[in-house]
C-alpha cells in the first residue's frame, strides 16, 4: 500500500494507489474518528480520505457500523496487549500490579484516542460483531485474572467473587480515563494527575478488599 498526499485544496488528504483498500479504509476510519468521534464518521468520508470512490468501501464493509466495528476489535486487542504486558511486568504484589495495570489503561486511553472512542462511544451493537465481543472478552480477561489475585490476598469476609472485582477496577480505572485522563478542554481541571487519583482510589478500595498495601505500593 502506498500514500500520497495531495496538494490542491478541498482535495483528500491521503491518496490511496494499487495497495490494500480493507487496510486503507480501517486506516482512514480511526483518522476521522480521533479527529471528529464516532458520531462525526462516515463511511463516505473514509472513502474520500482513503481516496477512492464512495462505493470502494461496500467491497469490504456492509455499512459504517461494520468498519467501525473493526476498528473497535483491533482496538481492543491493543488494549489487551497494553494490559497483559503491564501485568505480566508487574511485580508479584498484587497492589503494585493493580497500580501497573490502572496506568496502562490510563495511557491507552490517552495515547489511543480514536481506538478508545471506538471500543467506549461508537455504540456498536455486539450481536452481529463476534469478533467484536470476543476481542472484548480478551481484554476484560486481563482484568480478571488481575482480580483474582487480589481476590487471593483479600481478607474481607465474605470475599467478593473476582467478577465483582474485576468490574470494580474497571469502573474505576475508566470513569478516570474518560473524565480526567484524555485530551479535552472542557473537561474539569484536577489539583493532580489522573494517574495520582486513581492510585489514590485503588489504594482506598484495596484497603477495603483486606489486601496488603506495602508502603512502596499504590
Amino acid at each position: 500500500m502506498s500514500w500520497t498526499r495531495d496538494q490542491g485544496p478541498g482535495s483528500p488528504r491521503r491518496g490511496y494507489h494499487h495497495g490494500n483498500l480493507r487496510e486503507a479504509l480501517i486506516q482512514a476510519a480511526q483518522d476521522l474518528i480521533g479527529t471528529k468521534g464516532p458520531a462525526g464518521f462516515t463511511i463516505a468520508e473514509a472513502a474520500r480520505l482513503a481516496g477512492v470512490s464512495p462505493a470502494a468501501p461496500y467491497r469490504h464493509f456492509r455499512d459504517a457500523e461494520s468498519l467501525l466495528a473493526e476498528v473497535a476489535t483491533r482496538g481492543f486487542d491493543a488494549f489487551r496487549d497494553r494490559l497483559a504486558a503491564a501485568l505480566a511486568g508487574a511485580s508479584a504484589d498484587p497492589a503494585r500490579a493493580a497500580e501497573s495495570v490502572g496506568r496502562a489503561y490510563l495511557a491507552f486511553a490517552r495515547e489511543e484516542p480514536a481506538f478508545y472512542a471506538a471500543m467506549f462511544e461508537a455504540r456498536i451493537s455486539r450481536d452481529p460483531f463476534p469478533d467484536l465481543q470476543a476481542a472484548g472478552d480478551r481484554a476484560f480477561a486481563v482484568l480478571r485474572t488481575l482480580a483474582e489475585r487480589l481476590a487471593g490476598t483479600a481478607r474481607i469476609q465474605p470475599r467478593p467473587p473476582a467478577l465483582m472485582i474485576a468490574l470494580h477496577i474497571w469502573s474505576t480505572a475508566h470513569g478516570i480515563a474518560s473524565l480526567f485522563g484524555r485530551a479535552d478542554p472542557s473537561r474539569r481541571p484536577l489539583p493532580m494527575s489522573a494517574e495520582d487519583l486513581l492510585e489514590a482510589a485503588m489504594l482506598i478500595y484495596l484497603q477495603g478488599l483486606g489486601v496488603t498495601v506495602s508502603s512502596n505500593s499504590a
